[in-house]
């Protein structure tokens, strides 16, 4: 609530029938708001139907749109997603409409409630609503759901709640089109709900969200058996994440986006605190980064993943969300170690909300250099980040010793290298960065937070037996040079 007074906000909806109604505009306390059923059981939120007047700040609207798209597209079948209208590829964007432009979301103004009790619902396990939800109904069968001679049935559905649900769809009747006369009349939910953005139709937006949640309750909530003994159906939003291989990145995407805005973006100030040519400069690596770094790197479920200087923790928070590895991440400054423990239990919690589950994530406030834990973890490491951009060189040698305790195949990975040359010679050879075998790699614009342009990050890989083969080539060359330079003599 603090952040919306501090918030500079427009109006985005009005009632187009009434331009005495300003039910729709900002208010510090009684703001108009809208509610978005999420994947798991009991999961909704709550958001601010306002926009920034600053386009990089948090847009709520943006946001809510991004995840209803989300979860239609990775959590619903087709014939699931046929009731709900066109999907379309670019956002929800009306054919006739201009999209919105993106924008930078940064400062969180909405609400979660996850233990909202999920509706009692008791019908005939073969009632037309139980039907609906079947797995093996057509699409046809499905998407002609919600047309208007299939409401009426709906109604045989003996609970307050689908009561409710028929009542929001209904509101919406005057809305069905017939693409064919064999085909009966039906609502494009979708296309409603971008055209209620575009053309800021407040009283329009709200009835197409209570019917988009209408029907996600129907999947999350499905009729109960008569058979008292009978199993309960499973909520068919969370059974789609059994069937992913992976989490999809899309999904992955929104819950880190929405993690973000809601535990770092209203903090973004005091992290622009911190001293420039220091080693406690403030700066993130951005998500398609950090999975490029991912892949890169290998990493995977059984996995151990050690940030050493983690700031607000996004990269520890990706890696065990994208992977399923367990991170550890130390930060020294007060500010960004704090928000990263804020962040961890956000994200926790939205995981729950989206049905997923992510590897174990353990913070440390305090200095690398003498922590305890990073020398129990590195050792055990797979992979250890070192985002030392700005770091003083007097900092990156210190460093360089905990490595020596790194497992053969470990990489570390640096936007500076801790390798001077990759060649032997009598100067380096006994250094401790000889072990690595060093790559650079580029990334692209965007990947990082403190700048627009391109650059190199090093995969350092530790190669023991590497180093001791070359060493010996280098030591025999070496000797036999001075044999030849003692018998010319």
């Amino acid at each position: 609530m603090e952040n919306l007074r501090r918030l500079r906000t427009n109006t985005d909806f009005r009632n187009l029938d009434d331009p005495a109604d300003k039910s729709f505009e900002p208010h510090p306390t009684d703001y108009p708001v809208t509610e978005l059923e999420y994947p798991n059981t009991g999961a909704s939120e709550r958001f601010i139907l306002v926009v920034p007047k600053d386009k990089d700040h948090y847009n709520p609207i943006m946001c809510l749109e991004n995840t209803l798209h989300t979860i239609i597209e990775y959590y619903l079948t087709p014939a699931q997603r046929a009731l709900f209208g066109t999907l379309p590829s670019n956002n929800l964007v009306d054919d006739d409409c201009p999209v919105p432009p993106p924008l930078i979301p940064h400062i969180s103004t909405s609400e979660f409630t996850e233990t909202s009790s999920p509706p009692s619902v008791i019908s005939s396990a073969s009632s037309p609503a139980s039907s609906l939800l079947s797995e093996s109904s057509s699409a046809s069968s499905v998407s002609s759901a919600t047309s208007l001679s299939s409401l009426s049935s709906l109604s045989s559905v003996s609970s307050l709640s689908s009561l409710a649900s028929l009542s929001s769809l209904s509101a919406l009747a005057s809305h069905a089109s017939q693409p064919s006369p064999s085909h009966p009349p039906s609502v494009n939910y979708l296309r409603l709900f971008q055209r209620a953005i575009n053309k800021q139709d407040g009283p329009l937006f709200l009835k197409v969200m209570d019917a988009i949640n209408a029907l996600l309750r129907l999947l999350k909530y499905p009729p109960l058996p008569l058979d008292p003994f009978a199993p309960a159906p499973p909520n068919n939003l969370c059974a789609a994440v059994a069937t992913w291989p992976r989490i999809p990145e899309k999904v992955l995407t929104r819950i880190v986006d929405e993690t973000y805005q809601r535990a770092v973006g209203p903090h973004v100030a005091e992290l622009k605190r911190y001293s420039a040519f220091s080693s406690e400069v403030y700066g993130e690596l951005m998500p398609s980064f950090v999975a490029q770094i991912i892949a890169t790197t290998g990493l995977g479920s059984d996995s151990l993943f050690v940030d050493l200087g983690s700031g607000v923790g996004n990269v520890v928070l990706q890696a065990s969300l994208q992977t399923g590895c367990q991170s550890f991440g130390v930060e020294i400054m007060p500010d960004p170690a704090k928000i990263a423990r804020s962040q961890l239990e956000q994200c926790k919690m939205r995981c729950r909300m989206w049905g997923v589950s992510m590897g174990e994530v353990e913070l440390e406030e305090g200095d690398m250099l003498k922590s305890k834990r990073v020398d129990e973890l590195v050792p055990k490491a797979d992979v250890v980040l070192v985002n030392n951009k700005v770091f003083l060189e007097s900092l990156n040698e210190a460093i360089r010793p905990k490595f020596l305790d790194l497992k053969e195949g470990a990489v570390v990975v640096s936007l500076k290298p801790f390798v001077s040359s990759q060649r032997l010679t009598g100067r380096n050879l006994d250094d401790i960065s000889a072990i690595f075998q060093v790559t650079e790699r580029p990334y692209y614009p965007g990947s990082v937070s403190w700048g627009n342009g391109s650059g190199s990050y090093f995969l350092h890989r530790v190669d023991r037996e590497g180093y001791a083969d070359r060493k010996a080539e280098f030591e025999s060359s070496r000797n036999g040079s001075s044999r030849g330079t003692r018998s010319r003599r």
